[in-house]
């Protein structure tokens, strides 16, 4: 509702679709709603009569059709009224939040990797070492919002290439980087957009798992 401007139309237009597809609803359901002639819907209500109209409440199937096509119809409802037209998005990767331009949060990231069971030294060492360079590129992430440039900006995304690639002795530890590594164009978003934040509010990386004192 915020997101909307107080607004409570439903809307099915090329963003909802999109939004729809991005999240694997059934191409017959969103067929259904993108042949049907009535496209605008005044409220909640009458929305949700359409979708019982459409056969669409009835389904049993996933992901859940009636959340995916409400979540796009309230999309379509921000896209059309002209709302975060050039907004990044920084969440910790709540799928509700992965909406428009992305970003994902680095605290969510480096929690990641403090959460891992570690059962023995050279895994502990492995761990330790891969934080001191998430949290070290952090920093110097932190500096480029300050001082963005071309060159800088290449750099960094090598030095990302560098970390997220590497390979240690924990499988675990080897696997949980190559999937954040995956999310290089979210987790790098501040290099093209440099005035969004590296974090969620009131969050900051080291904050609820500090590293051992030397490296911070």
């Amino acid at each position: 509702m915020l997101l909307r401007g107080g607004y409570d139309d439903y809307i099915i237009n090329a963003g909802a679709l999109a939004y729809m597809r991005e999240r694997a609803l059934a191409a017959p359901v969103i067929a259904r709603l993108a042949e049907h002639p009535d496209r605008c819907f005044t409220d909640r209500q009458a929305w949700n009569a359409h979708l019982e109209k459409l056969g669409i409440t009835a389904l049993k199937v996933s992901p859940d059709p009636v959340l995916i096509a409400t979540e796009g119809a309230l999309w379509g409802s921000v896209k059309a009224h002209g709302f975060l037209p050039d907004t990044v998005i920084v969440s910790d990767d709540a799928g509700q939040f992965n909406v428009g331009q992305h970003g994902l949060c680095w605290v969510n990231a480096e929690r990641l990797v403090h959460k891992l069971d570690a059962f023995t030294d050279e895994n502990r060492a492995a761990q330790a070492t891969v934080r001191e360079l998430i949290w070290n590129f952090y920093r110097d992430l932190k500096a480029y919002r300050c001082a963005p440039s071309t060159q800088r900006k290449s750099a960094l995304r090598a030095r990302f290439d560098r970390i997220f690639t590497r390979k240690t002795s924990f499988v675990t530890l080897d696997r949980l980087l190559a999937r954040l590594h995956a999310n290089k164009p979210e987790l790098l978003m501040v290099l093209d957009r440099p005035e969004i934040p590296l974090h969620t509010p009131h969050q900051r990386i080291g904050e609820r798992h500090p590293l051992p004192r030397h490296q911070t």
